[in-house]
């Protein structure tokens, strides 16, 4: 019987075009890589800044792997819980203009134990429709009633806090959003928190490193302080190029997280050659702003030819640039033909997206070159309209036969 009922899983995902497969990369990540046999140029990754296979990075992880070795060897509370960590979470604390910050092994686990320990059966969670899978399943998992406002909504919002009145309630959004790349109302979202007495929680796994002052991300580009968001989450396996996550904000937060976030008292702490890479990483994303300004500017090169051809952009001056197309096998098609041009780029669709609203979904990192990037315009300009979802009788504006791309700053 489930058997059966696996292999029917699997073919009505298959012919709603929502199947997914893995690519195997051979060698560092890049924008570069290496796929069964073939190189491609890397449209997909989150290593916005370029550091996951940056000499410094790499040094430092060999470094601490020859001092500490390759396994903490117990939770963070147990015996896990070494120098090098200590030492990044004050960095990491320093960096975002926090007490204190408490490392996680993954950016869904530090999500998990935020709301999980805040929040319990008698509770509300509001969250952003578009949250990252990570901040739903959460209030799901913490008993909490958990009611969704629509996007980017802030009157939808309030609406809601006033029907909880007398209750606790937490605020969660994300700071980008994964798929759309767009910034959260933040502000708006603290005001509120503040007038209704809710707990404000932002994930910036997006932003951090890649926008606001010195990269500190979407709370410093509005600039909030701890008072304004009491919990600010990242992540480093983006724009840090490494990998794990962390917690920011008071001394009680951190402490009470260390006491009842059972995702950090459960979990066997990151290696602490990681901590030491990730130590490297963060000196290279404050000193090295140029790399934001690279970043921004290949961002707007690409608008600039995307939107020439009149592709379906969403409002997003970040690294995150998804071109909608709708239907769910024409992104899949769509890719694919890219593949075979040589770009790796994902197709994203339902459950992660919207019915209705299946997407390609380019990133851009600082060690892309103008090169690449007017090459990815072409490749797009030689997909047929509809696979892109345009529709031809308003496409006027198309990219001449020769291809070339009145891009302001072509080389």
């Amino acid at each position: 019987m489930w058997r059966n009922w696996l292999r029917g899983q699997l073919d009505e995902l298959e012919g709603r075009g929502l199947y997914r497969r893995r690519r195997v990369i051979e060698g560092p990540q890049g924008v570069e890589v290496i796929v069964d046999g073939r190189k491609l140029i890397n449209f997909c990754s989150n290593d916005y800044l370029g550091l996951a296979n940056h000499p410094d990075v790499v040094n430092a992880f060999r470094q601490g792997a020859e001092r500490y070795g390759v396994g903490a060897g117990a939770a963070h509370l147990v015996c896990g819980h070494g120098r090098a960590h200590h030492a990044l979470e004050e960095e990491l604390a320093e960096f975002t203009g926090r007490d204190r910050a408490l490392l996680f092994s993954t950016g869904y686990m530090a999500n998990l134990g935020v709301i999980s320990a805040l929040v319990g059966r008698g509770d509300y969670v509001f969250e952003d429709r578009l949250n990252h899978a990570s901040l739903l399943d959460a209030a799901r998992l913490s008993g909490a009633r958990l009611k969704r406002y629509p996007h980017s909504d802030p009157a939808g919002l309030k609406s809601d806090l006033g029907a909880s009145a007398g209750k606790r309630c937490l605020i969660a959004s994300d700071g980008i959003f994964s798929m759309d790349g767009d910034l959260a109302p933040v502000p708006a979202l603290a005001d509120l928190a503040k007038q209704c007495g809710a707990l404000q929680v932002i994930d910036d796994a997006h932003g951090l490193g890649v926008i606001g002052d010195g990269g500190r991300g979407s709370l410093a580009r509005f600039g909030l302080t701890q008072d304004d968001v009491p919990v600010l989450v990242g992540t480093l396996g983006k724009a840090f190029g490494t990998f794990g996550a962390f917690v920011a904000g008071s001394a009680d937060l951190i402490e009470f997280l260390i006491q009842r976030g059972r995702t950090y008292i459960y979990t066997t702490a990151l290696p602490a050659a990681v901590a030491e890479a990730t130590r490297a990483s963060l000196r290279l994303v404050q000193e090295e702003s140029w790399r934001r300004d690279r970043l921004n500017y290949l961002v707007h090169r690409f608008r600039a030819g995307a939107m020439q051809m009149g592709l379906r952009l969403m409002e997003s001056d970040t690294p995150i640039q998804p071109v909608v197309v709708g239907d769910n096998q024409n992104a899949v098609r769509a890719s694919e033909v890219l593949l075979s041009a040589g770009f790796l780029v994902a197709a994203i669709r339902p459950p992660t997206v919207p019915a209705g609203t299946a997407r390609l979904r380019f990133t851009f990192t600082a060690e892309h070159t103008e090169a690449q990037v007017d090459r990815l315009l072409e490749a797009l300009a030689n997909l047929p309209p509809e696979m892109l979802g345009i529709d031809e009788r308003q496409n006027k504006l198309m990219i001449a036969a020769d291809h070339s791309f009145s891009v302001s700053g072509s080389a």
